[in-house]
């Protein structure tokens, strides 16, 4: 009867534990909902507080449309990988938009009727395979008002950009209007009227690609005493001779927040003001530099228009005569992947971006903002005398006074902290003394950079404009504008980490047995080189009848050779095998540890645990 009633308490208990296991899970399913834990090492999939900020301002609904061709890439593991990446970082973003966010997962089947709207989005269809299947990998975004972004198509390679582009768009839809952009500018970079040709000018190619994305407003220098509140976002190029109203204006605008993105030049090429037809020579002597010397020297900003950065790095060659070969001037960058910082946003996916005579920024001493390069210089540069390029005409004479100072020069940044006025002494209605937010201002030490010779070649086709890019120039104007226009969320959101995790130390392994290998490699050669110059010297000690025959000393030196040859092949061999030796060594530690070591682990614990209760329960 014991055993009996022991059996069916037992079986009760078990049944009572199954009911509350099941009371347990519902109630932490709906306590815990949305709850999430990111473990991975890079925070993959914690939001950014910019991103945040940006779904919590959406004040109606967004429908989000992920189109990813799901049976189209079976045979194809980095868009599958890459697409689950997607998927789950905006499955993350709706989670944290209070509804706001809506996704919709499609997969849009050939012939399908998924597969026209992802077309008339506007999303990008990559052809693959034999049959000519196409994978459609986009976002598509929608408002209220029947605003529309895409993103065409995820490309694996800007993962490190994947939040950003994300959040713009969402951003995009908030807004739901182009930014404004107010342009003052003291070069001819719109499109106008020409008074000395009295014809009608195009504008340079930079201006007309921003005027495709943004709301551009032109500004007269000459009678602008107030940005308008509608401009979020001020571009300066070339600033040369602003009225104090004028620099007040500036002041005032970055003080309430605006931002600001200054183009100043050493030497504009383009800078054409000095020009006096009645006087051929005035346009040599005129000045080309341009500064904001008292809104510069307020915000710490270090800039001498006096100066050029020379880079033997990076400098291009250029025709100097018709006859003459090219010549590499040093005033001429051509500046690679190397000199552009790939942390930052307009510069990351940039190949290279070609200056003229462009200047450097640093912080002046004691300033406590922070200067973040986008664009840099070689070690291999120096500063040199502006006004001394004007009367040079050979780039060589360049090289001759070139003296390298192994310092990186600062061609292009962002600038950024709390901001003082450079007009304490103003009284104005609505003065503003400082910044109550962080500044974001974009320096650039040069204007010929937006000139088209350096970047694109522009073609009329039956009057169509063509435009061919041989660099990155517009990119980095219109990423820079395009960054700085958006929100301070947007522009806060930096590059994440991958979600590829690199084998560093398989990598380090490696690298330590290529260097070893090389070394073998370079002592191989080198008694090879030894053991062939020691035979020729002793064939040339021999006569012409005997010089087919080896002598005992030759052939002592031929066989000793043949042993260091093959003793050094076997050594390299065994750096080899010590190689795969040492990643298959490192790969059984890891097994070890993950097979073996944490269920001990596991299990030591839990009998711990047990000992530790039987113990209370001898207590109590």
């Amino acid at each position: 009867m014991f055993s009996l009633n022991r059996r069916t308490l037992t079986g009760g208990s078990l049944v009572l534990l199954g009911v509350l296991l099941v009371a347990v899970l519902t109630i932490g399913n709906v306590v815990l909902r949305g709850a999430r834990i990111d473990l991975t090492g890079n925070r993959l999939y914690t939001l950014s507080e910019g991103t945040k900020n940006i779904l919590a301002d959406i004040d109606e609904p967004i429908n989000l449309y992920f189109f990813y061709s799901d049976r189209a890439t079976q045979d194809i593991p980095l868009l599958r990988n890459y697409s689950l990446r997607v998927r789950e970082l905006l499955e993350e973003m709706a989670a944290k938009s209070g509804g706001k966010l809506r996704l919709n997962v499609i997969d849009p089947l050939p012939f399908s009727e998924d597969e026209d709207r992802a077309s008339g989005f506007g999303l990008q269809a990559l052809p693959v395979g034999k049959g000519g299947d196409s994978v459609f990998f986009g976002l598509a975004g929608t408002n209220s008002t029947d605003g529309q972004s895409v993103i065409p198509f995820f490309q694996p390679d800007k993962e490190v950009f994947l939040e950003y582009d994300i959040a713009k768009l969402v951003h995009s839809l908030v807004v739901g209007k182009k930014p404004a952009v107010g342009v003052i500018s003291g070069l001819n970079v719109a499109p106008g009227f020409d008074p000395a040709t009295r014809q009608m000018r195009e504008g340079w190619a930079f201006y007309q690609e921003l005027g495709d994305l943004f709301d551009l407003r032109q500004l007269n220098p000459a009678a602008t005493t107030k940005i308008d509140d509608e401009i979020g976002t001020l571009l300066l190029i070339h600033p040369k001779g602003f009225s104090d109203e004028l620099n007040y204006a500036i002041d005032q605008f970055v003080m309430r927040g605006g931002r600001l993105v200054v183009f100043v030049d050493p030497y504009a090429e383009r800078d054409d003001s000095g020009n006096d037809p009645e006087n051929p020579q005035a346009a040599m002597f005129a000045k080309r530099d341009s500064d904001l010397p008292g809104l510069f020297e307020a915000w710490g900003i270090d800039y001498d228009p006096g100066k050029v950065v020379l880079d033997a790095a990076n400098a291009l060659p250029v025709q100097t005569q018709p006859n003459a070969p090219p010549t590499r001037h040093l005033a001429i960058l051509g500046l690679g992947k190397d000199s552009l910082s790939q942390d930052e946003i307009p510069t990351a996916q940039l190949e290279s971006i070609n200056f003229s005579t462009a200047g450097q920024f640093k912080l002046a001493e004691g300033s406590a903002l922070k200067l973040i390069p986008f664009v840099q210089s070689s070690g291999d540069a120096m500063l040199y005398e502006a006004e001394q390029l004007k009367f040079m005409p050979d780039p060589e004479q360049l090289y001759e006074r070139f003296v390298p100072t192994k310092e990186h020069y600062v061609v292009a940044g962002r600038l950024e902290g709390m901001l003082k006025t450079a007009f304490p002494d103003r009284k104005d209605e609505g003065h503003l003394a400082e910044t109550k937010a962080p500044a974001n201002i974009v320096l650039v030490a040069d204007t010929d950079v937006l000139s088209d010779r350096l970047w694109v070649q522009v073609q009329n086709f039956f009057g169509q404009k063509l435009m061919n890019a041989f660099a990155n120039n517009g990119d980095l104007i219109i990423n820079i504008v395009d960054n700085i226009a958006g929100s301070a969320d947007l522009i806060g959101i930096r590059g994440r980490a991958t979600s590829a995790r690199p084998f560093t130390t398989v990598e380090a392994i490696k690298r330590q047995a290529d260097q070893r290998f090389r070394q073998k490699e370079q002592e191989l050669q080198q008694e090879l080189a030894d053991a062939e110059q020691k035979l020729n010297e002793l064939q040339q000690g021999k006569s012409a009848e005997s010089a087919t025959i080896l002598t005992p000393e030759q052939q002592a030196e031929l066989e000793r050779f043949r042993e260091d040859k093959l003793r050094i092949r076997k050594e390299l061999r065994q750096v080899r095998r010590q190689l795969d030796a040492d990643i298959e060594s490192l790969g059984g530690k890891l097994k070890l540890i993950n097979i073996g070591l944490v269920p001990v682990l596991l299990t030591i614990a839990a009998l711990g645990l047990l000992w530790w209760r039987r113990r209370e329960r001898a207590k109590a």
